[in-house]
């Protein structure tokens, strides 16, 4: 680590007015009292219906390191975390949520593991101040994960922690639509460490992930990073015939020799409504696959820049922004299409 040393944190953003002056106060210190510089705060506004966009963008006119990105409309978190990592130029970037549960003062521990020459600082949250029913969902989710996974990914890890340069050169290659950062971050591979964080509760306003948002993201984790489920239904379906084969043999036995035939017409329902629910259960989890194949068939961008606002003052729109291009020459302005 040396005084060239430029970091960016990246910071996405959906509906936050209410905690985004602190947010920009804590972070601004944080990077005050920071070694090198000047750092870069990179925050991707996923859309806001709310007063965000304005709090940011009159943010970036007086702060010299903050750069605002406004999506077209709300693409999701993950979608927003992309779109921010196209257009980082640090040395090495953070990623951080926008609600203050991620603490701005923890960036200083991850800079001192990447200074000992880790790729990848993730933060383990130590503690959560989330309900009992959403923590044991948590911890059941991430080593339920962890058994599928083909990859190793961490345990109680979100997206918060710190990658380099050149993890996020790689991460820029990938592809794919359905999008696990996390995952990516540890298929990618490098030196790579944990380090407890305790995460704080939400200072403003209420979560964007829902329980419907929370198992799109699980199932992105799942099958984004496991092929179980589908090798799951060819075990259970030659474990069928297994039983089937015993059941014959036993059936034609008892025929010819016990003089009498199996009775159970009650477990004959039951058995035959068992198993077509387990079909129509894996078929469904090959329409998910299949699903997930015709949504990258498409190549839809990943998201769309309406407008990038820095600190020249300027408020630049989608791709023809020539100011942006100059600014940060290794930060691509884009929109967001698969592959770039």
């Amino acid at each position: 680590m040396n005084r060239s040393f430029h970091l960016s944190v990246a910071v996405p953003v959906h509906n936050e007015q209410g905690v985004l002056p602190e947010l920009l106060r804590r972070l601004a210190s944080t990077l005050d009292n920071l070694e090198g510089g000047p750092h870069q705060m990179l925050f991707v506004d996923d859309g806001s219906s709310d007063g965000s966009t304005e709090i940011l963008e009159d943010a970036a006119h007086r702060d010299a390191r903050l750069t605002v990105i406004s999506l077209s409309r709300n693409f999701g978190h993950q979608a927003a975390l992309t779109a921010a990592l196209d257009h980082v130029s640090g040395d090495a970037v953070v990623l951080m949520d926008g609600d203050l549960q991620d603490v701005p003062e923890a960036i200083p521990l991850l800079v001192e593991q990447y200074r000992l020459g880790y790729d990848v600082v993730y933060a383990t949250r130590a503690s959560r101040k989330e309900s009992l029913a959403l923590r044991l969902c948590y911890f059941l989710f991430y080593r339920f994960q962890s058994l599928l996974s083909e990859t190793r990914l961490p345990l109680d890890a979100g997206d918060f922690g710190l990658m380099s340069r050149r993890v996020v050169e790689q991460l820029r290659q990938m592809p794919e639509h359905h999008r696990y950062l996390r995952g990516l971050r540890s298929w990618v591979g490098f030196r790579q460490i944990g380090v407890p964080i305790e995460r704080a509760q939400r200072q403003a306003g209420k979560s964007k992930y829902g329980f419907l948002k929370l198992l799109k993201l699980a199932s992105d984790g799942i099958f984004a990073f496991s092929t179980l489920p589908l090798r799951a239904a060819t075990m259970l379906g030659a474990s069928a015939v297994a039983l089937s084969v015993l059941f014959s043999i036993y059936s034609l036995y008892a025929k010819l020799f016990l003089k009498r035939s199996p009775q159970g017409f009650t477990a004959l329902v039951l058995l035959i409504t068992f198993l077509a629910g387990i079909l129509l259960f894996f078929m469904g989890i090959i329409g998910e696959y299949v699903g997930r194949v015709y949504e990258e068939i498409k190549a839809r961008p990943l998201y769309v820049v309406n407008k990038i606002t820095d600190y020249t003052g300027l408020s630049m729109e989608g791709e023809e922004s020539s100011v942006h291009k100059r600014l940060w020459s290794r930060a691509p302005v884009s929109s967001g299409k698969a592959g770039q």
